[in-house]
């Protein structure tokens, strides 16, 4: 039986978790991800119905990962070379061990993801599409009654988030976002050691987020066939078809995402505002942003301080060692995929920081090996939601944490955009007496694409 601690559900909730979802965290032989079905879930034929959004790469990796909880019935993507696994990352098998066609193997093919919020056999969705369609996709999902896996970042806008709290504390349903460092033992750990005081009072850090491509101008092309190109637009603005605009490189253009700062951030902010424990109250960019027509709209440059209560500094970067320094009146530790290092972290062999004593998240399930990497985070990640949606407990990335996370990414974006320094106002909301950046938290919204709870 999993051992969840701090947790108040019943003893025969926790033998249905551990039974009936035996999780990815077993390791076994010629397994070592525990990606494949469990025994439990393969004999149960009529077990938890799982259906996925936006395929051509991550919605497929959490796809093949979330096998191990549940049966893979139905996926929806708007392009039909997805559909048929043709277009999928080759990425995808590298990092799950298991080809397209293993991971859709007797799985129905939509190109609107509707059908499957109309399918009764499904409980769970997990979305893997671009940016700009993960609000919207949640909302319907949670009103059609499923419990959601998103990919992060969870918002396109900050007025989004707000729209999903709503929706969530109207249907009661579980949201786990992607954004899987939480359940990445090294990021975990370095969280823990920040807030157990084991820098002293937190006072500064510095993050490097990656740069933006540049690029542009593009030029339009025809439709490829068998893709819904005005489907894809969804709530943004209907222009021709760039194949730059599409696909992975959506996320250098503002109509879709946010650049790093949206797309690293939800990682490496999360983080750090997790450690941190509270939202900023200013935010000072420094940006170069493009003018280049039908071209990437990101920023070219960035650096933005984001200045929280307590004199605490964020220093967020597109240069520089990928990852995260934090550093405190006593030390300092400095924490990416690759490594947790500093002296504090060489302390631990004298005096350990066990992940039983571990005090930012009540739902643990200590049973999970300790994971440190993407795929093997995930893994964690993924048990943690699906152990959720059995307790009816909040997941460890759960919506309201995330919006706080994309709204801080957001508000550097905005900056950049703006040129300028912004006040926020994390209770209200609100940018302090600014009408221009209060304009700019939602979007217009194509007729018939709006997000609303």
């Amino acid at each position: 039986m999993p051992v969840l601690r701090h947790s108040t559900v019943s003893r025969r909730r926790l033998l249905t978790c551990s039974t009936a979802l035996a999780t990815a965290a077993v390791i076994r032989a010629g397994d070592p991800l525990g990606t494949r079905r469990s025994a439990a879930a393969a004999a149960n034929d009529t077990g938890l119905g799982i259906g996925v959004i936006g395929c051509r790469y991550q919605g497929s990796v959490i796809a093949g990962l979330a096998k191990a909880h549940g049966r893979l019935l139905a996926m929806a993507d708007v392009d039909a070379a997805v559909r048929d696994l043709s277009a999928i990352d080759g990425a995808v098998e590298k990092q799950t061990g298991k080809s397209p066609a293993e991971i859709y193997d007797g799985v129905e093919r939509h190109e609107d993801y509707r059908r499957l919020l109309d399918d009764q056999r499904i409980g769970v969705i997990l979305i893997g599409a671009p940016d700009h369609w993960h609000a919207g996709m949640l909302i319907d999902a949670i009103h059609a009654g499923k419990d959601v896996y998103v990919e992060k970042p969870l918002t396109l806008t900050v007025d989004e988030g707000k729209e999903i709290r709503k929706a969530i504390a109207a249907t009661g349903r579980v949201v786990q976002v992607g954004s899987w460092q939480r359940s990445d033992h090294r990021f975990r750990t370095a969280v823990e050691m920040v807030r157990d005081g084991r820098i002293g009072r937190l006072r500064r850090l510095e993050v490097a987020l990656g740069s933006n491509e540049v690029g542009g101008p593009f030029a339009t092309a025809p439709v490829p066939q068998g893709l819904n190109w005005e489907r894809w637009l969804g709530q943004a603005p209907l222009v021709p078809y760039t194949p730059e605009r599409c696909h992975y490189t959506f996320r250098w253009w503002l109509d879709y995402a946010g650049g790093k700062m949206t797309d690293h951030g939800a990682h490496h902010l999360d983080i750090a505002q997790w450690a941190i424990g509270s939202d900023p109250l200013r935010v000072i960019p420094a940006a170069h942003m493009p003018t280049v027509e039908n071209g990437y709209s990101v920023p070219t440059k960035f650096r933005v301080v984001f200045r929280y209560p307590d004199n605490i500094e964020m220093h967020v970067t597109d240069v520089g060692r990928n990852g995260i320094l934090f550093e405190g009146t006593e030390g300092r530790i400095f924490v990416n995929r690759g490594s947790l290092t500093g002296v504090p972290v060489d302390r631990l062999a004298e005096t350990p920081l066990p992940r039983e004593s571990f005090a930012l998240y009540d739902f643990d399930n200590l049973e999970r090996p300790e994971r440190a990497g993407k795929i093997e985070a995930i893994v964690n990640h993924m048990g943690n939601f699906f152990d959720c949606v059995v307790a009816r407990k909040q997941p460890i990335s759960d919506a309201e944490s995330q919006h706080r996370s994309a709204t801080t990414c957001h508000l550097g974006s905005l900056a950049c955009r703006l040129g300028r320094p912004l006040t926020w106002d994390p209770q209200s909301e609100q940018f302090v007496s600014d009408d221009e950046a209060n304009g700019l938290l939602s979007r217009p919204q194509r007729a018939g694409y709006e997000v609303k709870a």
